[in-house]
């Protein structure tokens, strides 16, 4: 007798959580993420020329939004969603509608590009140790691990020297407080790269051929009053925890930096995420970043960055938020206003930033409005 099949399970959070790509090129990087990715909605920003036409695979359920949908969309204050940077893709946190999010650069991948393929049998195996895979041999299910971190408590005010307590195999150790095992709500959840390190221009230039090839089978918690340099690349959070923190701010087109949007975002989100007892988990998953940018044009990008992010640090590291800042949005405006008073010193362009990261909060509440739930979960799909 054939043996009764049984049907698939249903993925972690399917209606829950949607997946927001920014990008400026057909999606075929998708095929490889299919068997992760095709259950879920996307919601896809287009960068650049709105009158170019996306092609994305079929199959996937998904919105696209260009330059245009979000002029239409937010009026006025669509000025505060950068143009030609990656940082658009805040704007699909925005108009999402779930509980979570993932995001994800369209040059990452499962493993190496099917282009390589044939190579690795000419090369030692020492050329491609690890191809984001776990130490098994198994594709990493980069979204699923997200999901793991996202839906177990953090542990930001007090260090677990086995890291994660609540992964299998882990629990507290010897002298962490009973008071304080339950954790907190985990807000962010910072995946990591094989292959392409997140280098500053710097950086690349001196070590243009240095590759990430080690796999830590570690999650950890970032300890309150740590910052850290949050990477977009790979990246999940609760939205309806910390969302309206997550503006990646004005970066690319008619702007003198780039390259800082997610840094930005992270030193904010981390403000705020150590005021209201929220916890910031970083380490797995990791995924393979393929592509290596231009580091004489990133640095051209960085170069203000560069010497500013020593005035930024120390801001970020003094910042107060007073008791009554009780909710995302009440703390985020009270960071704009220290912004403006501590770092227009620094630049116009700071003044210019805490303009744009209150004309966010009204966007956002404008079409998030409190209490108010959407008919459909989300717009309607291409």
């Amino acid at each position: 007798m054939a043996a009764e099949s049984r049907p698939a399970p249903t993925p972690l959070l399917k209606d829950e959580l949607d997946i927001v790509i920014p990008t400026i090129r057909n999606l075929d990087f998708l095929e490889m993420w299919r068997p992760f990715f095709q259950p879920y909605h996307l919601i896809i920003v287009q960068d650049g020329d709105p009158n170019k036409t996306i092609k994305v695979p079929e199959g996937f359920d998904y919105e696209l939004y260009n330059r245009n949908d979000i002029n239409r969309i937010l009026g006025p204050k669509a000025s505060c969603i950068s143009f030609k940077d990656s940082a658009c893709r805040c704007f699909g946190y925005m108009v999402s509608k779930k509980k979570y999010i993932y995001t994800i650069d369209d040059d990452c991948f499962v493993s190496p590009p099917h282009s390589l393929i044939p190579l690795l049998g000419s090369l030692p195996d020492s050329a491609f140790p690890i191809v984001a895979k776990d130490p098994s041999g198994k594709d990493i299910n980069a979204l699923e691990q997200h999901i793991k971190n996202l839906l177990c408590p953090s542990t930001p005010f007090f260090f677990n020297t086995l890291y994660d307590p609540y992964r299998d195999g882990a629990d507290f150790v010897r002298g962490y407080p009973f008071s304080l095992r339950d954790g907190a709500p985990t807000a962010v959840s910072h995946g990591l790269w094989l292959n392409i390190p997140d280098y500053d221009a710097p950086t690349q230039l001196v070590k243009p051929l240095e590759r990430n090839t080690r796999y830590v089978d570690a999650v950890m918690t970032i300890p309150k009053g740590t910052l850290f340099p949050m990477c977009g690349m790979n990246l999940g959070f609760n939205r309806e925890l910390i969302g309206p923190a997550m503006y990646f701010g004005l970066m690319g087109d008619g702007q003198p930096i780039g390259r800082y949007d997610d840094m930005w975002a992270g030193w904010c989100t981390k403000v705020i995420c150590d005021h209201l007892g929220l916890g910031v988990k970083t380490g797995l998953p990791y995924i393979w970043h393929s592509k290596a940018s231009n580091p004489f044009v990133n640095l051209r990008k960085e170069y203000k960055g560069i010497f500013w992010q020593e005035e930024l640090i120390p801001f970020f590291q003094q910042v107060t938020l007073p008791k009554d800042c009780t909710t995302v949005q009440k703390c985020y405006i009270e960071i704009s206003k220290q912004v403006k008073a501590k770092l227009g010193k620094v630049d116009d362009y700071f003044n210019k930033l805490a303009d744009a990261m209150v004309t966010w909060i009204e966007a956002w509440d404008e079409l998030n409005p409190a209490g108010a739930e959407s008919a459909l979960p989300n717009g309607p799909s291409k």
